[in-house]
């Protein structure tokens, strides 16, 4: 069926306000507890990669959660509203700065880090979930999605792009007031656009079978699902790019550039780019399939990553253009990818006769908190390895390893992800049959 616009305007609200978290996280975070909060690179590093780890186990126990959910509101969309008070809680303590030594400030951002993670767990994945339930087609649940990261795009440039700016000016010189007041603020505005999300949307696919099975028979369900896992695989790799580049970003302009004025900017027009890629998804669909094109599209960020790495410091035009053409590239990844494991969905309920709409999406948010956390790790080690300091002038080695870190190492994760996606098999045309069978089989059981 067709969903209306009002629809998918209101189902891209969730990830717009999502966005007021995951974006600080992916731009921010790693610099404020090295600069503001004072840790070492290493440290944080591998506090990022342990507590991911513990959060990203989560996930699939809140996939089988929201799957065995059932109100009058449907099995996803409450929790959308009940997630909303941690989750803002959860931002503002992550954003604290406390007076505590140097273990006491690691033993807080551990603990912090926990909650906040595991509050957009609580959130996200049955956000996640819903985009399989709105509707079975397949072109409209790309369209969905496409609507959904053009919101989480445009939500991220105006987290870019602003943050800095709110920071000092709630800070007014005392950075670490800035960024609690800052993130009470994106908690208001979240709530306000969850609940938009909530009373929009409905859920309409129901499962053939009614949820009698366990949550280790989900598990056994994906592992046996060859699509998913190539889906999973994916996920992981793209996001090592993503998040690498995305975080070293403002240590690249801080100290290899050295012009901090222009990381906003620079954020801002990348986050940009990707909601213009989001947006020309439907489009470039209908020119290639999901594979070839997701292919295409991560073979020239290859390219574009590698030629940063001979981009000198002054060159500040060609480096907004190599970042904003990776943004038009990137774009398109992630409302291909969401719109594809809704695809393995369908394909494990047709294969088993059982739908676990959640636990795909969840372990799909496992998959990228993954990859988030294997990258936060690098990037830590790697500054460590080169001798970074911070607040202060940066040696050649430092330097040399900023940059690797956002060309080098980023684009040898984008060429393995072309590898990947060449193993994903399933077609277009083998989707409709797999959506005409399905809803056979509906049509019988109602009858």
């Amino acid at each position: 069926m067709h969903v209306p616009l009002k629809e998918k305007l209101g189902y891209a609200m969730g990830d717009v306000a999502s966005n007021f978290y995951w974006r600080v996280f992916d731009v921010f975070l790693f610099i404020f507890y090295t600069d503001i909060v004072g840790l070492s690179p290493a440290a944080v590093g591998t506090m990022m990669l342990v507590t991911r780890l513990i959060d990203a186990f989560t996930d699939p126990m809140m996939g089988a959660l929201a799957d065995r959910t059932k109100t009058r509101f449907g099995k996803f969309r409450p929790y959308l509203l009940w997630g909303i008070i941690p989750l803002a809680a959860a931002g503002v303590l992550t954003f604290t700065v406390p007076d505590l030594d140097q273990d006491g400030r690691l033993i807080w951002a551990y603990a912090t880090y926990v909650f906040m993670m595991l509050a957009y767990t609580f959130i996200n994945v049955p956000y996640g979930a819903l985009l399989g339930v709105i509707s079975q087609d397949s072109q409209q649940r790309t369209a969905l999605s496409s609507f959904r990261f053009i919101g989480a795009f445009s939500g991220g440039t105006i987290v870019a792009y602003i943050t800095p700016e709110l920071v000092s000016w709630y800070g007014n010189g005392d950075d670490a007031v800035g960024w609690q007041l800052t993130m009470v603020t994106y908690g208001v505005i979240a709530a306000v656009l969850f609940s938009i999300t909530f009373l929009s949307c409905k859920e309409r696919v129901q499962p053939i079978a009614k949820e009698t099975h366990s949550v280790v028979q989900d598990i056994k369900d994906l592992l046996h699902n060859k699509p998913w896992i190539v889906l999973f695989s994916l996920a992981l790799i793209i996001m090592l790019t993503i998040t690498i580049r995305a975080s070293v970003g403002t240590f690249y302009f801080k100290y290899f550039v050295e012009r901090e004025d222009l990381i906003g900017l620079f954020t801002g027009l990348y986050m940009i780019s990707l909601a213009i890629g989001a947006a020309s998804t439907p489009l470039l669909t209908k020119l290639l399939g999901k594979r070839q094109l997701l292919i295409l599209l991560m073979s020239l960020v290859t390219v574009f990553s590698v030629m940063f790495y001979f981009v000198e410091k002054d060159q500040i035009e060609l480096i907004f253009a190599l970042q904003i053409a990776i943004g038009l590239c990137l774009g398109p990844k992630s409302p291909l990818v969401f719109s594809m494991y809704a695809d393995t969905a369908d394909y494990s309920e047709l294969k088993t006769g059982r739908r676990s709409t959640a636990m795909v999406f969840a372990a799909a948010a496992f998959s990228q908190k993954l990859g988030g956390a294997l990258a936060g790790a690098s990037i830590g080690w790697v500054l460590a390895a080169v001798g970074y300091q911070a607040n202060v002038v940066q040696t050649h080695e430092s330097n040399h390893g900023i940059v690797l870190l956002i060309s080098i190492i980023p684009g040898v994760f984008a060429l393995l992800s072309v590898f990947c996606i060449t193993l994903y098999k399933l077609s277009e045309q083998q989707m409709v049959d797999i959506h005409q069978q399905l809803a056979q089989q509906r049509s019988t059981q109602g009858a």
